[in-house]
């Protein structure tokens, strides 16, 4: 039975870019409307910036320009990540339209009219160094649950706990440093602990949806019963009503019929779902209130990441329960993307640039493939390893799949026009084709993506093995005076291989759908991209074969994590850099390091692996791109600068603790070399350079 899925991703900040766990998100999202797509089913798939709240308020505060100038600048660079990843959103929308502002305040005053909000008077903290409120997250301190160190105002990273920035231990203002002090303030609040609330909240986490699936995993289900309890007699909800308001000077949404008062950004953000998805509506012409009906049969999927479950798994099922609007039938949780077994930080040096991985010609369907291999329907870290990356990618793709074509294509090619033509019991081989697509597309339903590509590896290992065992290559030596039942063996082998390579092409549709759309129209002569209903259709004919896809070089790993450029550019080369201030230059921690070692690096044309001694009791391993202006043997016993504070970064080779200053004139055109920095004779090793 046909079904209708409205879908939605996290919606993104946007006082930022995209970085490579959003990419995740949305690949792991897209992977799953396509394959729905692919059985029949309508899905409206709708994203859109978040972009509302204080942090925005300051950026663009301190870069002199208006928060939607600074929103437009962020939200006009999306297109190129998702194109460039082949993320195909319907519509892509922003929290800060007329649609949002509509849907947030119709919301709230729903509430209001169920006795769902109340006006209290709170402490809030304020710094008195900026003059104003400070938003949670503008407020630091050690968590009061775990006491780990440097935990936001609003919830602990380490252990997960919510609480308010008032009981923080000992709490500073990230904007100034100063202590907050208490100050007094009218604030609007949900009454999530309100009885109805919680007892609603017992049994839409517990419950199933339409389709028979329970709504929450299992892992977000036992965090919900950690806050709700467990349902039974002797257990209380310890739920916190909700803060829903916030104080002028803010960017967000006015609370209707109190001025200077905002909604906070997570009441009106996932209510940019509603908005983003109205907007679609309206330019499609479709009923928007009749979609999304409180008893209509619209499925509505949110596929987020598990750092976000409090506010989709309570407020937002509670807000629009007690709003009189339809509430989600599913929470799709993921994991955090790591890099060889290290969180994804920009700051630390383990984090992918997208838009580096795509400018420097890496596929980005190899992306979208490992990231398929990795997940599951759990809320467990994927793990991207370079090493695993080049061997699963050229191994799956290159070495079974699009090996199964490039062999069985050719010779149909040069022998029999292109013609198909089977032996035998085809009705079997069809019905094998459809077992196999059938078990891999319910995988993809139930967002088992690792075990859909393993069971679509393994049948390319048995198209494979039938291909070698057949040996067409030796039956195609004689084809000139062979008789016509061996001509018609050789054209059975090498077209139930491309049968079986055309179902694997329709199982990959989800995760490659560039790839496979090509080898629908240009090998299979397809007028449209793949269904799940052509599986089982044995193709009768091909076009000759063309290349499909070129395997991962490893220089391209090395070219991806490389690190920062490190020529110090004189000013013959480039003009100086903007003016710094005292502090700025103080954050840099320059040390005399001594080489004690140093290698090449094998299969990098750029890098020398130098040991450094920097008077800490232990050596240093830093990478460095000076391997075109020096043999490592001259290097070693030579002192050197090396900013010793600079986050480590994760390579294919190892991490690099540090850089190596050097200099050089930044002009491809100029020859003169690198030349890195050393110091005066009777310089030590440790020694601060100020």
């Amino acid at each position: 039975m046909s079904r209708t899925i409205f879908v939605t991703t996290a919606l993104p900040y946007a006082n930022g870019s995209f970085h490579i766990g959003h990419i995740m998100e949305y690949i792991q999202a897209d992977i799953w409307v396509r394959s729905m797509r692919m059985a029949g089913h309508t899905v409206h798939f709708v994203g859109a910036d978040d972009a509302h709240g204080a942090p925005i308020m300051l950026k663009a505060e301190s870069e002199g320009i208006t928060p939607q100038e600074l929103v437009a600048r962020y939200a006009n660079e999306r297109p190129q990540y998702l194109n460039g990843f082949h993320i195909r959103f319907d519509h892509w929308h922003s929290t800060d339209t007329p649609e949002n502002v509509s849907l947030s305040q119709d919301i709230y005053r729903r509430l209001k009219a169920a006795g769902f909000i109340d006006m209290r008077t709170i402490e809030q903290f304020y710094d008195p160094v900026k003059g104003m409120f400070l938003p949670d997250r503008y407020i630091k301190g050690e968590c009061p649950t775990c006491h780990a160190k440097e935990q936001y105002g609003d919830s602990c990273e380490s252990c997960g706990a919510v609480y308010a920035p008032t009981e923080l231990i000992d709490p500073y203002s990230t904007l100034s440093k100063a202590r907050p002090v208490l100050k007094e303030s009218e604030h609007f609040f949900f009454r999530l602990s309100d009885p109805r609330c919680v007892q609603f909240l017992q049994e839409w986490t517990t419950g199933s949806n339409a389709s028979g699936n329970k709504r929450l995993q299992s892992e977000v289900l036992a965090k919900t019963r950690e806050w709700l309890g467990t349902g039974t007699a002797d257990s209380e909800a310890s739920l916190n009503d909700w803060d829903i308001s916030r104080d002028e000077p803010y960017f967000g949404i006015p609370i209707p019929d109190a001025p200077g008062k905002f909604f906070y950004v997570w009441l009106d953000a996932p209510v940019g779902y509603l908005a983003s998805l109205k907007a679609y509506c309206d330019k499609q012409g479709i009923d928007f209130d009749a979609l999304l009906a409180p008893d209509s049969d619209t499925e509505q999927m949110h596929f987020i990441g598990k750092d976000i479950v409090y506010f989709h798994a309570l407020f937002w099922p509670a807000m629009l329960k007690f709003s009189g609007r339809k509430t989600p039938d599913a929470l799709h949780v993921h994991g955090f993307i790591t890099v060889s077994g290290e969180k994804m930080s920009k700051s630390r040096g383990t984090g992918i640039s997208p838009l580096r991985y795509l400018d420097i010609g890496m596929n980005p369907e190899w992306m979208r493939y490992y990231i398929a291999a990795k997940l599951n329907s759990h809320v467990e870290d994927l793990d991207f390893n370079p090493d695993d990356f080049v061997a699963r990618v050229n191994s799956d793709l290159i070495g079974k799949y699009v090996n199964i074509a490039s062999r069985a294509a050719n010779f149909i090619s040069k022998h029999f026009d292109g013609q198909l033509a089977y032996q035998g019991d085809t009705a079997a081989l069809q019905a094998e084709l459809q077992q196999v697509t059938d078990k891999v597309r319910a995988d993809f339903e139930s967002r088992e993506y690792g075990r859909a590509i393993r069971q679509i590896m393994a049948h390319a290992d048995h198209i494979n093995q039938a291909f070698d065992t057949a040996q067409p290559w030796i039956m195609a030596k004689g084809i000139a005076t062979a008789t016509d039942e061996q001509k018609q063996a050789l054209q059975n082998v090498c077209s139930r291989a491309l049968a079986g390579f055309k179902a694997l092409s329709v199982m990959l549709a989800p995760v490659l759908p560039a790839l496979t759309d090509q080898v629908a129209r240009e090998l299979f002569g397809a007028s449209d991209a793949f269904v799940w209903a052509d599986a089982s259709q044995l193709p009768v004919s091909i076009a000759p074969f063309k290349h499909l896809m070129q395997r991962v070089e490893p220089k391209m790993l090395d070219d991806l994590f490389e690190p920062p450029a490190e020529p110090v550019v004189t000013p013959g080369g480039e003009p100086i850099a903007d003016t710094i201030d005292i502090k700025d230059f103080g954050k840099i921690d320059l040390r005399i390091a001594q080489i004690v070692d140093c290698q090449e690096v094998e299969g990098s044309d750029k890098l020398l692996r130098l040991s450094l001694d920097v008077g800490e009791g232990r050596h240093r391993q830093v990478f460095s791109g000076i391997k075109s202006s020096y043999a490592p043997a001259d290097l070693v016993g030579k002192l050197t600068v090396l900013v010793a504070n600079l986050a480590p970064r994760k390579m294919r080779f190892g991490i690099s603790e540090g850089m190596v200053l050097a200099a050089s004139h930044n002009d491809e055109k100029t020859d003169a070399g690198i030349y890195i920095l050393e110091p005066w004779p009777g310089a030590q090793p440790g020694m601060r350079i100020s």
